[in-house]
């Protein structure tokens, strides 16, 4: 059923691009005139071809965005953000330093933990390639750790591009129990007809999410210990004493979470307004100005949450989750699915009819969810029988949105809203405003903007159907979180400065106090982040560089909240050519530094991140690392050596052993080398 869906949005698509007699919407190629982001836009020219010029959109923007061959970090290529605490391996469960909360209104399953490893619809990316043009991305690290990421895209005509995607995260991990198997895919298809008024828009995203849960090491004292100097013998507290495996293809999580989603979307759009056509001595260039669109989405979406352990140690779930735990024989596991259709319809309105990125937006949107949740039936008084219980939901809201980049590119304006008229989620709201100005290329740029959301906690908080809400009793009744977000941002070109804030005023803030405890602080409270971010350059070409970025973040009132008062990232090195033309290379090292707090515990059943106020998280040293990145036209190779900080001599032994932690009983691990080739090709 979903190939034969799959299939029919696909040839709606593209057939109604080659038989709709009156064409498409505007000018595919307006936004790349006013691309406002990437460095450069990778250009290659021999003998044999032609340049080559890549741009690309989101589906959610008019602007277009060049691909940056920059190699002065590599976090641009790796999907975990250099602010982000993740719990000691890649792949697993993650959460940023900067605070950051969850701005989005309506339903919301609850599971982010993994997020920063997905592909997701509003990522999607579509292409405008004047070649065909496709990445081969591989890295290699500590035992057998790889990370695969391949790009193709291709314009099959000049109002016809696809694009495919495809990343694979497999890590087994240095301690016990903490492999990753991580699989995403994208397609993306983007066509226009010739006449320029229908646009048609489609996006797969898949992901299958699997990580095994170790529950944190028994004692966190393991790590000073000569006898534990292999780091795969210190004992967890689940998954029992699994060794260390390289086997590449073996991604059986016997013990862990197991998130899959699959996400289609069609969107079609159909321009009226005048015609027109530009004449040059060689040809006649055919143009479209809008005045009205109209717009609609379909999204199908289907979602599946599981954790399961084969083997359960039942004094683990009954201590940390008053549960029995299954048994060894039965095992245990807790499923959420959920199923999401949603129609959208939108009418825009242009004022200006030779400027499409000033507009007027209007819509509605009918949602349909359908989620089936583990059940307990009682046969006798002795035996309880697992059932699935299905529960349907709906919801309709509406949007609106002003969207104005003036002619000469130096003012921005945005204005957005959502409301949730009735359904599950019938109150929950958003609003916001931004102002973007170019001030000039000495001057610098500054942007503002302000922030309102009423939402609903996630569903795994609130409501006891979920087979995720552990506590006993009735719906705990959660007010709406509401949280006001104040931002400016600065940036100074001729000092290469950039200053960030944001402000967040928080009332009902809801969270974990626990393993599985669901509470919410009702009192108001904000939240205040100052950000700097500098370069520093010396020597005749300014090639050697200190790249600072520096976070201070404090909470004001008595919430359940903590984060690191200060976080910086630093890289100090060398950026230049080394006498080479063709050669770019960026070598050096990079230190990365939070103050210690009381940092959040992780609930491996639940897949999420909890308050607890007992244990402060130490980091000893700042986590050092030394890199060596280079660029050959489109190639590019890095190498680095992560955790030199970890070096000791502990009871007469040198080695790696000082481990900083990302959280209670989560160490991370010691010396690690990765090894990365990125290579672009023009077919």
């Amino acid at each position: 059923m979903k190939f034969y869906f799959i299939l029919f949005l696909m040839v709606t698509g593209i057939c109604a691009q080659a038989q709709d007699p009156l064409g498409g919407m505007g000018n595919r190629f307006r936004g790349i005139k006013n691309a406002g982001s990437g460095n450069d836009s990778l250009t290659r020219r021999n003998k044999f071809e032609d340049s080559v010029t890549i741009t690309y959109r989101y589906l959610d923007t008019l602007r277009g965005y060049k691909l940056d061959s920059s190699i002065n970090d590599f976090t641009k290529y790796y999907p975990i953000p250099a602010d982000y605490n993740y719990l000691g391996n890649f792949g697993n469960a993650a959460q940023s330093y900067v605070f950051k909360p969850r701005m989005q209104t309506g339903w919301d399953p609850g599971f982010h933990a993994f997020d920063i490893y997905k592909y997701t619809v509003e990522k999607a990316r579509f292409f405008t390639a004047t070649r065909p043009y496709s990445e081969l991305n591989y890295l290699l690290g500590a035992r057998s750790e790889q990370f695969i990421e391949l790009m193709h895209t291709q314009n099959i005509r000049p109002n016809w591009n696809v694009h495919f995607s495809y990343r694979l995260v497999n890590s087994p991990g240095l301690f016990q129990n903490q492999k990753s198997a991580h699989n995403s895919y994208y397609v993306t298809n983007w066509v226009q007809s010739t006449n320029k008024r229908y646009n048609n828009y489609f996006i797969l995203a898949a992901n299958k999410l699997q990580n095994t849960e170790n529950g944190g090491v028994v004692n966190s004292s393991y790590i000073d210990s000569v006898d534990y100097a292999r780091r795969d013998y210190i004992p967890v507290r689940l998954g029992g004493s699994t060794r260390y495996s390289a086997d590449f293809f073996n991604t059986n999580i016997s013990t862990g979470n197991r998130y899959a989603d699959f996400n289609v979307l069609m969107r079609q759009q159909y321009d009226l307004g005048r015609k027109d056509s530009l004449v040059t001595d060689s040809s006649v260039v055919p143009l479209f100005f809008p005045r009205i669109r109209l717009e609609h989405t379909v999204r199908y979406s289907k979602y599946t949450f599981e954790f399961t352990d084969a083997a359960p140690d039942a004094a683990y779930y009954k201590q940390y989750y008053a549960l029995s735990g299954g048994s060894a024989t039965t095992g245990f596991s807790k499923r959420d699915d959920w199923k999401e259709i949603v129609n959208d319809f939108s009418i825009y309105t242009f004022p200006d009819s030779k400027n499409t990125q000033q507009f007027i937006k209007l819509g509605a949107a009918v949602q349909n969810l359908s989620g089936v949740f583990d059940t307990l039936r009682r046969e006798s008084p002795l035996e309880l029988i697992r059932d699935r219980e299905k529960k349907n939901y709906y919801n309709i809201f509406g949007h609106g949105e002003y969207r104005n980049r003036t002619k000469n590119q130096k003012w921005d304006m945005m204005l957005n809203g959502k409301l949730y008229f009735t359904g599950m989620n019938a109150g929950d709201y958003e609003a916001g405003a931004s102002i973007q100005s170019l001030l000039g290329k000495k001057i610098g740029s500054l942007m503002l903007g302000a922030q309102n959301v009423n939402r609903t906690p996630s569903f795994i908080m609130q409501n006891p159907l979920s087979s995720f809400y552990l506590m006993e009793g009735e719906n705990p009744g959660l007010k709406k979180e509401n949280i006001t977000h104040l931002y400016a941002t600065v940036y100074q070109p001729v000092l290469k400065l950039g200053l960030v804030g944001h402000y967040y005023l928080m009332t009902n803030y809801t969270y974990y106090t626990d393993y599985y405890k669901v509470n919410q602080y009702n009192s108001l409270f904000n939240v205040l982040q100052i950000g700097v971010n500098k370069v520093f350059e010396a020597g005749k070409t300014k090639q050697w560089k200190w790249r600072t970025e520096v976070y201070f973040q404090q909470v004001v009132g008595g919430a359940p909240l903590h984060i690191p008062a200060i976080y910086t990232r630093n890289r100090l090195g060398y950026e230049g050519k080394l006498g080479y033309p063709r050669l770019n290379i960026a070598m050096g090292l990079e230190a990365k530094y939070r103050t210690n707090y009381k940092g959040d515990g992780y609930s491996p059943v639940l897949g999420q991140f909890f308050y607890q106020d007992d244990q402060t998280v130490q980091y000893k040293l700042p986590n050092i690392a030394a890199y060596l990145n280079f660029r050959i036209n489109s190639f590019k190779a890095f190498v680095r050596a992560e955790n030199l900080n970890t070096f000791r001599n502990l009871d007469g032994s040198w080695g790696f052993t000082n481990n900083n932690f990302a959280g209670p009983d989560y160490p991370y691990p010691g010396l690690l080398i990765r090894l990365g080739v990125f290579w672009g090709f023009v077919n």
